[in-house]
């Protein structure tokens, strides 16, 4: 380190190290300070997958990156998660950049992900009322070909706080003003390409020419782009209509119009206006129109057995709860249980493909003992209620007994619970099915969206840290298997449910801000999970921070930070 340091007072390009991690092992190099990301690694991986950025000690890079420290450095390609997040970046700068060339009378909002790729419409600036037809698609889609066909450069450059409000100003993009005004940092990083700016938070590809594989599928009132197929990278994704996702889109996006909190910014605004409040009241009364509607309709159906499934944090426990008030209000007496509390621990659990314990399989719960409780339930037999505990890894039998009466309805909660196997024994037409997700229409601003995906895993942060005991390494650490686990377990099923709820509530990320980062920032680079990490950060560090005193004590927030009001 001593040379090294007097290397670089006599020559301030002095050689460095970077050790290259493939699948095929490890290289050392050594380069020059300034060197960019790029050329130290082959333009594809030993299978021919195109690289599109790079982990640098850990933390995403674009290939365009100059190196100044010894550091260690992976390619990553679509098939990388982290390289799947850079395409998607990337491809909505390029779809920003298009409309802004060809055509400037009209705004265009990437709403969200949906099925294959990013579902998003055109606005006539002029005349709101105008929708856009297949003409302005033909346009949009020439320019993104024109543009890819151009192979320009992205480029990171920084500007000064006042130049970069001045130039976002002057092209009418008020949503990067409004994003900008809650930030005070002296400099801006953007992304230019060609003469177009957009905001830069996180890596993009090197150049436009690496972004050619999508196709356009027009979809009720807007589009779909389709992303490529990360296993058939030369071809886009097909795409496959969902309209029951759909609705639940457009559900949530009408609350935000209700609300006036369609972005980043303007919730940020609310916060600073002192008007979060009503925010939060109204978030919250939305919620509960639903809940009173979705009890209206079990009990219309005259199901004495409620499942109620979703993945990971998608606020399964507090909807039971706030499902058996508004079941108590139409006259019915409900009793809750969870298939988490039948987790048979880690000495039974399945192993995964990896040789760790599989906590997301089907057989990971003690089927033979819920479906005895279950039977005996929906016979009018009393059992002592079972509960799991996740410190110990142990389930333990209480002395508490559940017993169901001809006007009892049991209410089943947890990730398996549309999924047959779970409860074989009853048969479809005495059951009702609630499929939840937490689909936030929420976007950073027209060209960013907020990954409902990132949502539930900082929700599952804070509740593991909070009630479980794990740090946050130990949930990123389970994650990776937790979304196999939804992709095999719990999204085959979605479609069979009578009713779907969500349970996204814009102000969340405001509130679980303050409790999310400074576990985040227990992440060191040394350790894999970093680059998630800082995604994470980099999300958080948008939004102004909510106390969680404005939180009601019914809200299903309060299963991830504590404090609900709601007990079974």
């Amino acid at each position: 380190m001593s040379n090294l340091i007097k290397n670089s007072d006599q020559n301030p390009c002095y050689q460095l190290r970077a050790t290259i991690i493939s699948a095929e092992g490890k290289t050392e190099k050594v380069f020059d300070s300034g060197t960019i990301v790029g050329h130290l690694l082959p333009a594809t991986d030993s299978n021919g997958v195109p690289f599109i950025g790079a982990r640098i000690n850990n933390e995403v890079a674009s290939l365009q990156l100059p190196l100044s420290i010894n550091c260690q450095i992976e390619g990553l390609t679509i098939k990388d998660d982290d390289g799947w997040y850079i395409l998607r970046r990337s491809m909505t700068f390029l779809m920003q950049m298009a409309a802004a060339r060809a055509l400037p009378d009209w705004r265009l909002k990437i709403h969200h992900t949906l099925a294959s790729g990013l579902y998003f419409d055109f606005t006539n600036k002029k005349a709101p009322a105008e929708k856009m037809d297949e003409g302005v698609l033909a346009i949009f889609e020439a320019e993104l070909r024109k543009i890819i066909a151009a192979d320009f450069p992205i480029l990171r450059r920084m500007l000064s706080y006042e130049d970069a409000v001045a130039y976002f100003a002057g092209e009418g993009r008020e949503d990067k003003v409004l994003l900008l005004q809650h930030h005070n940092t002296p400099f801006v990083a953007t992304l230019c390409c060609d003469g177009f700016m957009d905001l830069h938070a996180l890596p993009v590809v090197a150049s436009t020419g690496s972004l050619g594989v999508f196709s356009l599928s027009p979809y009720e009132d807007g589009c779909v782009l389709n992303l490529p197929d990360r296993e058939k990278i030369t071809e886009p994704m097909s795409f496959t209509p969902q309209k029951e996702l759909m609705r639940v889109h457009r559900e949530h996006a009408h609350w935000g119009e209700i609300l006036g909190v369609r972005s980043v910014g303007e919730l940020n605004q609310a916060v600073f206006d002192r008007r979060i409040s009503d925010v939060i009241m109204m978030s919250e009364a939305l919620h509960n129109k639903n809940f009173a509607e979705l009890a209206s309709k079990v009990v219309n159906k005259q199901s004495r057995l409620v499942l109620i499934a979703g993945p990971s944090s998608a606020g399964k426990t507090t909807s039971a709860k706030r499902l058996m008030t508004h079941l108590k209000i139409n006259g019915k007496t409900p009793v809750v249980i969870s298939t988490d509390d039948y987790f048979v621990g880690d000495e039974r659990n399945p192993i995964g493909p990896d040789g760790k314990p599989d906590y997301e399989h089907i057989n990971a719960l003690d089927l033979d003992n819920f479906n005895e409780h279950l039977t005996s339930l929906l016979a009018g037999k009393k059992i002592c209620r079972r509960i799991f505990n996740f410190i110990t890894k142990k389930p333990e039998f209480t002395n508490e007994e559940l017993q169901l009466g001809p006007n009892d309805i049991l209410i089943v909660e947890g990730i398996h619970g549309l999924n047959p196997m779970l409860t074989e024994a009853v048969p479809r037409d005495d059951k009702f099915m609630i499929y939840l997700s937490a689909l936030t229409q929420l976007g950073i601003d027209d060209s960013h969206t907020v990954s409902t995906t990132d949502n539930r895993l900082i929700r599952r942060i804070v509740r593991d840290h909070l009630f479980r005991g794990h740090p946050a390494i130990r949930t990123l650490e389970l994650w990776k298997n937790v979304r196999l686990g939804e992709e095999r377990w719990i999204f085959p099923y979605q479609d069979q449910a009578d009713a779907s709820f969500n349970t996204a509530l814009d102000y969340e990320l405001a509130v679980l801000k303050p409790f999310a980062d400074p576990l985040l920032t227990d992440i060191k680079p040394n350790q894999p999970e970093y680059s998630i990490a800082r995604r994470l950060q980099m999300l958080l560090r948008s939004f102004h921070s909510i106390t969680p005193s404005a939180v009601p004590g019914d809200s299903i927030l309060r299963e991830y930070i504590g404090g609900s009001l709601l007990k079974y």
